[in-house]
């Protein structure tokens, strides 16, 4: 099986990706209050074309919630607008 393939983001719209992050910060214990916002960015050499900026967020919930947006960032990239 090719490389790139097995590890080959799945696009999503800006909409697609912030649903997806609320339902999962809000299926952890800690997580559930947190406020963010998603921002486009441009395409880099590591291929991230979005980011998370956590708004608001408890303390005992910035690991946990970091570690959500960034598993979140592996498997998805912002698709190309048509």
């Amino acid at each position: 099986m090719d490389f790139n393939t097995l590890f080959r983001k799945t696009p999503v719209t800006l909409d697609e990706i912030k649903a997806r992050v609320t339902h999962a910060l809000r299926r952890h214990p800690l997580c559930r209050n947190v406020q963010f916002d998603i921002v486009s960015t441009p395409l880099t050499w590591r291929g991230s074309n979005w980011t998370v900026s956590l708004t608001s967020v408890e303390p005992r919930a910035v690991w946990e919630a970091s570690d959500i947006v960034a598993d979140i960032q592996e498997a998805y990239e912002l698709a190309a607008m048509a």
